[in-house]
């Protein structure tokens, strides 16, 4: 028998559960799923007699010892920012791991000793980052065997609301990932490469920065860039290119609309506000805009911001009750904390929801001296709000790359991202039965 170890059972460990329990059988695998509240691990098993829930505290050294010396392959979907205690953990009882997180510097650091023990670890080996590395990396190293020279690629990702489950919401998006990443995102500084020139656009400027990108029988979506494109020149061995670019997809309109909470300061996350526990969705408003007893919230507003009163964005901001004399309902909070917890009453997903996840890369290439561009998309719908697109995505690729491993045929070892072909292509193939599937096209570059 081989045990896998998944620790965290939140909203994406949904698909990567299912997978591995529906395999586990057949592959003589055991499951443990560890969780702060167990009562979630329980139901995510729902009495498997191939997995077991166990409470965890990642701080608890001695539990955590325990657990990954008991099992063969460690699966991390805790946040960000903790899975380094399991990766140390790894590196030293000798495990294999496997998270959908970015590779981090701290992480990078710990190559030598897996490479040592002969033990794989796969770092970004979900959605975003996950399969856009390895479909991206699957039409370059296409184009690149061709002998054709890359001029060109951009990446957009995603997390949405099904087209069938809008309704009558304006914004076209609820939550479908960790909402609190969706406020502060952006911030900081976006680096990107376009047509030979590096280009850069502060967090005041970026959703105002914006391009229409269309999927064929979906429509058009708005992309803004993502932080930092430049890290995947080397990432993609894409040095030389004349446009590198990262974005983020939402609907038609959203990012004007979203543009008027960066402009407020209502993201920022550095400070506390006062009399939160007495303050309404109005007041945190207002609490932004300068004082003048005469003018109500929505004029001071429109006009510092040089907004209709009837246009879009004022209605797409009363649709989230932004100017209601509802309490807000928290007793402290920072201005982003009190954002996520107002926008969560509206665009948290409904138990007949489904969410959409949309990626879409674009490839600028020179063949027999002729520019020609490849369009790549891929469209992938949730079930409900349990079994989600983005559970889909994010989990399915750790859990085939699980298989894969245990099954000893993905013959590396160190800290790898999912950009070789043999992780790729075996979790590509896979990916498409599954239904995950890229829809490929190519257009006039002009």
């Amino acid at each position: 028998m081989q045990n896998i170890l998944i620790i965290g059972a939140g909203k994406s460990s949904t698909a990567l559960i299912n997978y591995l329990l529906s395999h586990a059988q057949e592959e003589q695998w055991n499951l443990t799923i560890a969780e702060k509240d167990i009562e979630l691990a329980k139901s995510k098993i729902e009495g498997r007699s191939t997995a077991k829930a166990v409470s965890f505290d990642v701080f608890n050294a001695e539990l955590l010892t325990s657990l990954v010396s008991s099992n063969d392959l460690i699966i991390s979907m805790l946040p960000a920012s903790l899975h380094i205690h399991v990766a140390k953990k790894c590196a030293e009882l000798k495990k294999h791991f496997l998270t959908a997180s970015y590779l981090t510097e701290e992480i990078k650091e710990l190559n030598d000793q897996f490479e040592s023990n002969g033990k794989l670890m796969i770092m970004e080996m979900g959605l975003d980052p996950g399969i856009d590395h390895m479909s991206a990396m699957k039409v370059l190293d296409d184009l690149r065997d061709k002998g054709y020279k890359l001029t060109g690629f951009e990446t957009f990702t995603g997390g949405l609301v099904a087209e069938e489950s809008v309704g009558d919401n304006p914004w076209k998006y609820k939550f479908t990932w960790n909402p609190r990443n969706v406020v502060l995102a952006g911030q900081g500084t976006c680096k990107f490469i376009q047509e030979g020139r590096y280009k850069y656009i502060p967090y005041q400027k970026l959703f105002r920065r914006t391009e229409a990108i269309y999927i064929p029988d979906h429509g058009y979506f708005e992309g803004y860039a993502n932080r930092d494109s430049l890290a995947y020149l080397d990432v993609y061995n894409l040095r030389g290119i004349q446009t590198l670019y990262r974005g983020t997809l939402r609907g038609s309109g959203y990012c004007a609309a979203w543009d008027v909470f960066v402009q407020l300061g209502a993201t920022d996350d550095t400070y506390k506000m006062e009399n939160v526990s007495e303050m309404t969705h109005r007041q945190f408003i207002n609490s932004f805009l300068s004082y003048n007893p005469n003018d109500s919230v929505e004029l001071k507003l429109a006009h510092y911001l040089s907004l209709d009163l009837d246009n879009g964005i004022m209605f797409k901001l009363r649709w989230l009750g932004m100017f209601e004399e509802e309490l807000v309902g928290l007793k402290k909070g920072t201005p982003a904390q009190i954002l996520e917890h107002i926008l969560k009453k509206k665009w948290t997903l409904n138990p007949d929801d489904k969410d959409m996840i949309v990626m879409w890369h674009k490839f600028n290439f020179i063949a027999d001296g002729k520019p020609r561009q490849i369009e790549s998309s891929m469209v992938t719908l949730g079930d409900d709000e349990v079994n989600t697109a983005m559970s889909k995505t994010v989990g399915l690729p750790l859990a085939i790359a699980a298989k894969l491993i245990l099954q000893g045929k993905i013959d590396l070892s160190g800290v790898h991202v999912p950009i070789k072909k043999q992780i790729y292509e075996p979790v590509l193939d896979e990916l498409t039965s599954a239904g995950l599937t890229f829809i490929e096209r190519e257009v006039d570059p002009t």
